[in-house]
């Protein structure tokens, strides 16, 4: 499996963005401590995982403690060493799977419970898990989150400029994947 994984750290003098390994990791914990070592005094610690051009995990850490993980399909974790590496010790999905969800792409942000009076747009094929909450307070709502995993056409690398670039480190990323 090929992947990009990008740690992106915040600390006093802004952000910075380092390629990050994967290889020799035994699980997420050991995963969570190469990214506190990216940079110990970091503020906030973020890591992107692309794999296959199909799947994105997002790892982060305040302050290098309390790990949140967002996957954008649980089928990472069933294709790939990686994905389970990542996503294997993650139970819960990404919402309340008791009522239907529609994910809206067109608008990101919008996520609603089906409407039994008009057919809902398509809700899509990937199974999210873990917090897509981990973005909110960098100007990345949950749903956003979703809306833009979902929407057709976008590859994880899409999804990571795009949220690169709110949270205001897009183009630290961007000349990590140019070089």
């Amino acid at each position: 499996m090929s992947y990009f994984a990008a740690a992106v750290v915040r600390g006093a003098a802004g952000w910075s963005a380092s390629q990050f390994s994967l290889s020799h990791a035994a699980d997420v914990e050991d995963v969570a401590e190469r990214l506190r070592d990216v940079d110990p005094d970091a503020e906030l610690s973020l890591l992107f995982v692309e794999g296959d051009e199909a799947y994105l995990v997002i790892l982060r850490l305040d302050e290098g403690d309390d790990l949140r993980v967002f996957g954008s399909d649980a089928a990472f974790a069933e294709e790939s060493r990686f994905g389970a590496l990542l996503l294997g010790d993650i139970k819960e999905p990404a919402f309340d799977l008791d009522e239907p969800v529609v994910i809206d792409v067109d608008e990101p942000g919008v996520v609603a419970g089906a409407d039994a009076d008009e057919e809902p747009p398509p809700v899509a094929d990937a199974d999210p898990v873990g917090d897509p909450d981990l973005l909110t307070d960098l100007g990345i709502p949950a749903a956003q989150l979703l809306a833009l995993c979902a929407k057709e056409g976008m590859l994880p690398s899409d999804v990571t400029a795009e949220v690169c670039q709110t949270i205001g480190c897009g183009d630290e990323v961007e000349e990590l994947r140019e070089a």
